[in-house]
């Protein structure tokens, strides 16, 4: 169709295109399309017929038009040759109306002269004085909403259950409908002004229709960017609870007009149990309710809680399965050491993640707390002191998220259970029921044996991945580097493999040291015991359960894990960082990006000129002024003022900066990740909406009154005349009301 579609401009500059170059970086103007190879199916976007050709060209304007001449160089053709492409126009276009008539008959719908029609489109129709109060009414209705989504004001005021019999109590939306009433809005005034007083203004399910077009305006002033660029990344992030049900955050990476890389949030996804269900539905809402082509995706990563990862990972896999080049990645907000724990098929280990999550969230709840756990510190190190106030310093962050985690808290145990155990025994006041409760329920959970021999255990493996993870969240450089140093990491945890019976017991045992230092008892899990009801091995012994359980299918799952995370694609991609001019400096200038470009050949504008290009790009940083730095991430890369003149350069940096694993080096960038943290934090569970989410997360997006109103009128034309307001459930609707 490309090919089809350049004969027919006649541009004599892109016949030796491929189709494939043709569809990924040229566009045709809409107005060369006759208006019935348009489809407008969707609301928020506008599409071509499969079968669209341009037809609709002014082949000579050119000529007498100086400015124009520059721009595209068009054949001159012969007066036969615009006379065969008018007739040829003439017949094509008499077709595509005999089409549109038949669909419309077949639809029952008038049918309309293309003359009437694009007289209708140049000419609106005047709105009458009701189509024109019913706009304004709902203009007003959209922008209550959006003051709601973006101050984060739940819909629902009162619970209903918590009022006296017989009084009612206005909802958030409508007391501040009256508000803007009572303020001079005389749109609404006279709407409601003979409305009793105790009927709802807007129905729940008006209210949600509403909200879903907001969310959808909203969403797609983004995905436009997104679609722009061509080139994006999906990334999500923990499962949480949207009123009772528990939904998948999506974010977007994508670099907009200015070279800057955004991570923009665009919505919730509704979790599904079976992974394959969830992968079709994942799937189906990016690409057809959100309107992106997956063939541009170049990244994936998804940051789970404990016991989601596997379900996760089949998504990624499906994904994989139909575009290769949707890398799957780790994702550069989450710590390694952190992802691989949580990915680790053992409940021992889920159980200690979310035990150290509530240790940590109590602390942080009460300063009274952590002033405590500073003085048993102080205490505790008195012959380190350079250490305990490490400690402290750390205790004030949110610890559970470094790399480091589990040395950390191997470290701080003893200081943490002394806290604990002072608080959940003081007799005074000072202490609240509820923080006395959860001190005691976290005291007995860090002084099991099981919990105390996984963090050890957990500590130990993980140790071989701290480096290697901390320097893929560090400098372009660090992560160039860290790909190198893969095969390293991966020999050293193959050798604790072979070697897990050495390994393991010297883990046990300092376990057992740990667990004697604060008076634990050494034993085997009582569920164990339980669970074999009889038939116990007196020969079971807890070092030989534990090296079955848990250090075996640990050490083997990590190894897997960073395989399948760095796959052989991934690393190519890591290669191509040799670019970066700080990365290329300090290999000498000796690099060959050519080969690990490969994969990238058809995202680029000139791939035949791409190794000329290299070498023009290697030759001016190796040989540029002294007092010229070399940028040190592709971020500074983007914004050189002459990169323009390397376009298959720019292509592979953009590409490139959109792998998940790489951070967003300009943080105002990167703050939906942030926002979308805030919101969570800040609205209780039963008042969160996936709607009102959106605009709060976004509120610096500009939205358009206007297509709102004439989105819900197409959507929902029988709602548009005036209906009758609807009673309310905090009480009857009198006869005479």
């Amino acid at each position: 169709r490309c090919q089809r579609w350049v004969e027919n401009c006649r541009r004599a500059d892109l016949e030796d295109k491929t189709p494939d170059q043709l569809n990924k970086h040229y566009r045709l103007c809409a107005k060369h399309f006759e208006t019935s190879m348009i489809c407008r199916s969707s609301p928020y976007r506008t599409v071509l017929r499969d079968n669209a050709v341009p037809t609709i060209f002014d082949l000579t304007s050119h000529l007498n038009n100086p400015h124009s001449r520059h721009r595209k160089r068009i054949k001159e053709l012969s007066e036969d040759e615009i006379r065969t492409l008018k007739q040829q126009k003439i017949d094509e276009a008499f077709e595509g109306k005999q089409a549109t008539q038949e669909s419309n008959e077949n639809n029952e719908q008038s049918t309309v002269s293309e003359e009437g029609g694009e007289e209708q489109e140049e000419k609106a129709v005047p709105l009458t004085l009701e189509e024109r109060e019913n706009k304004d009414y709902l203009k007003s209705l959209f922008e209550i909403l959006i003051l709601m989504g973006k101050q984060n004001i739940p819909l629902d005021g009162h619970n209903v259950d918590e009022l006296p019999e017989g009084i009612f109590t206005s909802d958030n939306f409508q007391a501040l409908l009256e508000y803007r009433i009572n303020s001079g809005d005389e749109v609404l005034r006279k709407r409601f002004e003979m409305t009793a007083v105790n009927l709802e203004y807007c129905s729940k399910s008006q209210q949600k229709q509403m909200l879903e077009i907001c969310e959808n305006c909203v969403r797609e002033e983004t995905l436009r960017e997104v679609r722009d660029s061509h080139f994006f990344s999906i990334v999500t992030d923990e499962v949480v609870d949207i009123a009772g049900e528990e939904h998948l955050p999506v974010l977007v990476r994508f670099v907009d007009d200015s070279h800057n890389l955004r991570e923009e949030f665009i919505g919730f996804l509704p979790y599904e149990a079976d992974p394959e269900i969830l992968a079709v539905k994942f799937h189906t809402t990016i690409t057809e309710k959100w309107g992106l082509n997956m063939e541009y995706c170049r990244g994936q990563a998804y940051i789970v809680s404990s016991g989601f990862a596997s379900k996760m990972k089949v998504v990624a896999t499906r994904l994989l399965e139909k575009y290769p080049q949707a890398v799957y990645t780790l994702c550069s907000s989450c710590a390694l050491n952190v992802w691989l724990a949580k990915s680790v098929p053992v409940v021992g280990v889920s159980i200690a993640l979310g035990t150290i999550e509530e240790v940590c969230c109590l602390f942080n709840q009460s300063p009274q707390l952590l002033v405590e756990l500073d003085n048993t510190i102080s205490v505790l190190f008195q012959d380190n002191e350079e250490k305990g106030n490490e400690l402290k310093k750390i205790c004030r962050s949110q610890w559970t998220g470094r790399h480091d985690t589990f040395e950390v808290l191997v470290d701080l145990l003893q200081a943490l259970v002394l806290c604990l155990d002072t608080v959940s025994s003081d007799l005074s006041v000072r202490w609240n029921n509820f923080i006395v409760g959860r001190a005691f329920v976290l005291s007995s959970a860090l002084t099991d044996f099981d919990f105390i021999v996984t963090i050890v255990i957990m500590k130990n493996v993980l140790s071989f991945t701290r480096a290697f993870g901390k320097n893929l969240q560090g400098q372009t450089s660090d992560v160039f580097f860290a790909a190198g140093s893969l095969t390293a990491v991966l020999h050293s945890l193959n050798e604790v493999m072979e070697n897990i019976e050495v390994y393991h017991e010297f883990w046990f045992e300092e376990a057992t040291n740990l667990a004697t230092k604060l008076d634990v008892q050494i034993k085997l899990p009582g569920k164990f015991r339980r669970a074999q009801q009889g038939n116990f091995d007196p020969d079971t012994t807890s070092e030989n359960y534990y090296k079955e359980i848990l250090s075996v299918p640990t050490v083997e799952h990590i190894i897997q894990e960073l395989k399948d995370i760095f796959s052989e694609q991934h690393l190519k991609a890591l290669k191509c960082l040799s670019l970066v001019p700080s990365v290329m400096g300090q290999l000498k200038f000796n690099t060959s990006e050519e080969h690990h470009a490969d994969m990238f050949k058809n995202d680029l504008p000139n791939p035949d000129t791409l190794s000329a290009e290299l070498h023009c790009w290697r030759i001016k940083w190796k040989h540029r002024g002294k007092d010229i730095e070399l940028p040190a991430t592709i971020y500074e890369a983007l914004h050189l003022p002459d990169i323009k003149f390397f376009p298959n350069v720019y292509a592979l940096l953009k590409v490139l900066c959109l792998l998940p694993v790489m951070k967003v080096e300009n943080e105002k960038y990167g703050i939906g990740r942030k926002r979308l943290k805030a919101y969570l934090k800040n609205t209780l569970t039963e008042q969160r909406s996936s709607n009102l989410a959106l605009l709060n997360i976004n509120f610096d997006i500009k939205h358009d009154l206007d297509l709102m109103v004439d989105t819900y009128i197409k959507l929902y034309p029988d709602k548009v005349e005036f209906q009758d307001c609807i009673p309310s459930n905090n009480s009857e609707v009198t006869d005479d009301a």
